[in-house]
């Protein structure tokens, strides 16, 4: 009876699909065998979507390496992606091979979205939120001209300062910050489309910095689970945290989200402190209405930011807000079709990666005002973007938006509160930097600036 039921209903789909078939997305062919566009939508892939999307609308495929993949553009089509149930568009499938051999085994995309979703809430947003005020005990002495090589170490020190604790944040001197680059190049292109093992130079070093820095970890962790004293920081939230079904954390898998805390937002984090740099230098008007702001929430002397004034300064969120929109640091947030999917009239099939991209919306002509000039101001509004859900997406949607999206901000305001109290920045030359593609996140290629104390 089971045979036959089977039978009746794999004849129905052929049938179904004989007298209906599918209409799979507008598909951008190529002469190139395998590489596909590879070459094109590596050389400039904002270009390469903007123009597909004038051509083919929201919605077109092509292949990458082997790979098929298929935007969805503008906020309509992109609610596919963000109302989607994980085991429809998978998160895992696209991004274990990228973070596993950084973060470890059994932890972020390593493990199924239930054990992912639950280690998320293993207060960890609690203790980010409660630890934010840490920052503020940080004192920026010195700045490189280098904008996006002095965030960096601004960046991850402060994130460590406020998240890892006194043992792991004493621990961060010239090697580890060597150990953590080592790992943080990890995330290219490379380790996204090649596999794991082969030997290239920068796997190597990846998986030498993986090992040497858990080795690390494990001894403070081993050294925490002895001592009798609590400590009010992430490892002790971690030491005394555990799943649904009482399960504790293991010495690895807290070595691994410790890794994670730390790398997950800190490329970012620069990579955006430092475009905030460069538009408020290009913008002198904008600098200096940041800086009154600091008297008129601070106070004429400027004495030391609290939190509570942090949330005052409207137009510094602004600049940030615009910043993200026009320079979001993840190009393209991805997922694995498991099963057919269906959006603006198209049935995109299981295998296909299942992209949108937050550069993209974030300057829809269809969506946005002014799209590509950096208006701080229009954040004052109630519906800067037509009121469209997912027409500004910088932390990604739905059941994988970034948690510490909320960290960023304090973390990035704080850091240019100082500065802006400290110096003044200007364009060297009218130099203003292009969009370095090769890597996954977008840094500033060559980003020098111009900076001097200010008079006081």
């Amino acid at each position: 009876m089971d045979i036959i039921l089977l039978l009746s209903a794999q004849i129905s789909v052929i049938i179904f699909l004989f007298f209906f078939p599918q209409k799979h997305p507008p598909y951008i062919s190529s002469s190139i065998p395998f590489l596909g566009h590879a070459i094109a939508f590596g050389k400039s892939p904002i270009e390469f979507l903007e123009n597909a999307y004038d051509k083919y609308g929201p919605v077109f495929s092509f292949t990458m390496v082997g790979k098929t993949f298929t935007y969805l553009l503008g906020s309509d089509a992109a609610a596919l992606l963000f109302n989607s149930k994980n085991e429809d568009l998978n998160a895992e499938d696209v991004y274990s091979r990228l973070t596993t051999p950084v973060f470890g085994k059994g932890v972020a995309y390593d493990v199924p979205n239930m054990v992912l979703k639950q280690s998320k809430t293993l207060k960890i947003c609690v203790h980010i939120t409660s630890r934010l005020k840490c920052i503020f005990s940080n004192i920026f002495s010195n700045l490189s001209s280098d904008l996006f090589e002095a965030f960096s170490e601004l960046i991850i020190l402060t994130a460590s300062r406020c998240l890892h604790g006194k043992e792991i944040r004493s621990l961060l001197n010239e090697k580890v910050a060597q150990l953590y680059a080592d790992l943080d190049g990890g995330f290219t292109h490379a380790a996204w489309l090649l596999p794991g093992w082969l030997p290239l130079p920068s796997f190597r070093r990846r998986d030498r910095a993986h090992k040497e820095i858990k080795n690390i970890f494990y001894k403070v962790i081993q050294k925490r689970r002895k001592s009798e004293e609590k400590e009010d920081d992430m490892l002790q939230t971690l030491l005394d945290a555990s799943y649904k079904d009482g399960r504790p954390l293991t010495d690895d898998e807290i070595a691994g989200m410790l890794i994670g805390l730390l790398l997950a937002g800190q490329h970012t984090s620069s990579t955006t402190s430092a475009w905030l740099g460069f538009f408020i230098a290009r913008d002198k008007s904008i600098q200096e209405q940041c800086y009154a702001e600091q008297k008129a929430v601070c106070g004429d002397d400027l004495p030391p930011l609290t939190y509570e004034q942090l949330k005052d300064l409207s137009l510094l969120d602004c600049c940030l807000k615009e910043t993200l929109r026009l320079r979001p640091p993840i190009m393209t947030i991805m997922r694995m079709a498991r099963a057919p999917q269906t959006v603006a009239g198209y049935n995109i099939p299981p295998g296909h990666q299942v992209c949108v991209s937050p550069t993209v919306n974030h300057r829809l002509r269809d969506s946005w005002k002014d799209a590509l000039e950096f208006k701080p101001d229009r954040y004052l509004q109630d519906n800067p973007a037509a009121g469209e859900k997912f027409a500004y997406i910088p932390f990604g949607a739905g059941r994988h938006r970034c948690i510490g999206e909320n960290f960023a901000y304090v973390q990035i305001k704080t850091i240019w509160s100082t500065l802006l109290r400290l110096y003044e920045f200007d364009l060297i030359n009218d130099y203003f930097p292009t969009i370095n593609y090769t890597t996954m996140i977008h840094t500033p290629n060559n980003p020098i600036i111009r900076y001097k104390r200010r008079s006081l």
